[in-house]
């Protein structure tokens, strides 16, 4: 485990412990699609090259992802902080980069079988997608629960508990779900409740 972290960029302090806490929590039966995994590097490899996502492959000991297998997700918390961190200044700072990670992800997502499904059964409605999201989420980790509450046709709330990406990250997996279907004015604010638990308000025109 050290010898792997030795050869990964280091993070900056405060980054580091925020890791460490959210791998802390993680299990091994704790797992995620490799597309999450594809999609982070993708969005490092437009940024950075090759050399980039290299570097960010030296944080985890899979060097190859297949979109529909199962991988810890304590690997993909090193993999996308490494990324953020190493990114993050093109974008202007780390919560940037997990946006585009995120929204990365969701365009992956979206275009999967599962993701498809999950536009089919929305119709031209973001309301219905949203709230078709917590089986959506179930279809692509193994970890957590979530619910939607809604205070209008285009105001809500996602909740996450035991979640182990930053508000960040689901930002950008949020607005991108929401503008696949044609939403302007997107608004997503993401708000730590504990350590792995979120809220998110969402609103769109």
């Amino acid at each position: 485990m050290s010898e792997q972290r030795k050869e990964a960029p280091g993070l900056d302090a405060a980054v580091a412990q925020d890791l460490e806490k959210r791998l802390a929590l993680a299990t091994p039966d704790d797992t995620a699609r490799g597309m999450f995994f594809n999609g982070a590097l993708n969005a490092v490899r437009i940024l950075g090259g090759d050399a980039a996502v290299e570097r960010c492959l030296a944080s985890v000991p899979e060097k190859k992802f297949v979109d529909f297998f199962n991988y810890p997700v304590s690997g993909f918390l090193k993999l996308a902080f490494t990324g953020a961190q190493l990114m993050g200044p093109q974008l202007g700072g780390f919560d940037a980069m997990l946006r585009k990670m995120g929204t990365q992800a969701t365009t992956d997502f979206l275009s999967s079988a599962a993701g498809k499904t999950l536009l089919l059964l929305a119709g031209d409605s973001p309301k219905r997608l949203v709230t078709n999201l917590p089986t959506g989420y179930r279809a692509a980790v193994s970890y957590g629960e979530r619910s939607v509450d809604w205070s209008g046709d285009r105001t809500g709330r996602l909740v996450m508990k035991r979640d182990f990406m930053p508000p960040a990250y689901h930002e950008g997996v949020l607005q991108a779900v929401i503008e696949a279907l044609g939403a302007r004015g997107v608004q997503v604010h993401g708000k730590q409740t504990g350590p792995v638990d979120t809220e998110y308000a969402l609103s769109w025109q």
